[in-house]
């Protein structure tokens, strides 16, 4: 693919994959909750969101959601439902000795979430069926930018993710308290919501 266009490209996901959303804000949570370590599961289930969503475009998917509305809508409606789950999830979630208490979460548990998390995000469903194909040059090798692409993009987004994990870290040292911890629960729920009503707004 020409430099311009990649550059492009770069540029846009840089700029898409910095802006906090879903993926950030789980990554985040989940490196305060259960600590950077077991947070890699979670970052697995999330690119492997970004893996499927960008294939899948480029494969047609994009096309097909923009020529039925209704199957966007579906998809729309699964991913407004989930989000708005992890809200109420993060509002209600336990502090102090509560959340201590807890039964830590597999590896199996913390990817999944990360993957219905990610195909869930508006940011990432709206780019893959809107933006990527256009980045997409007919008159040369598709399997090649295909594979430029996506690893442009798996490439920046691990750099944010772990950028949020880290800054999760320095954030769970000023959660101490129970009260903090209860206001970042419910920032984090609203925040949540809030992407659920975003992702229910958007169009194919």
């Amino acid at each position: 693919m020409s430099l311009h266009l990649w550059w492009l490209y770069v540029t846009a996901v840089f700029l898409i994959s910095a802006t906090p959303g879903p993926n950030m804000l789980h990554v985040m949570t989940q490196s305060i909750t259960h600590g950077p370590r077991r947070a890699l599961a979670t970052m697995a289930g999330l690119m492997s969101a970004v893996l499927l969503c960008l294939i899948a475009s480029a494969l047609g998917l994009g096309a097909l959601l923009k020529a039925s509305p209704r199957l966007f809508d579906v998809l729309r409606y699964a991913g407004v439902a989930y989000l708005v789950w992890l809200g109420i999830k993060a509002w209600r979630a336990p502090v102090g000795s509560a959340a201590a208490a807890a039964p830590a979460r597999s590896h199996h548990a913390l990817y999944a979430t990360g993957l219905l998390t990610g195909l869930s995000n508006p940011k990432l469903i709206i780019f893959a069926a809107a933006l990527f194909p256009q980045f997409i040059d007919p008159d040369r090798p598709f399997g090649m930018q295909l594979a430029i692409l996506v690893i442009s993009f798996v490439v920046i987004e691990l750099g944010w993710q772990a950028a949020y994990a880290l800054g999760g870290i320095k954030l769970a040292r000023w959660l101490a308290p129970v009260n903090r911890q209860r206001l970042f629960n419910r920032a984090t729920g609203v925040m949540f919501i809030g992407f659920g009503g975003a992702l229910l707004g958007a169009r194919a």
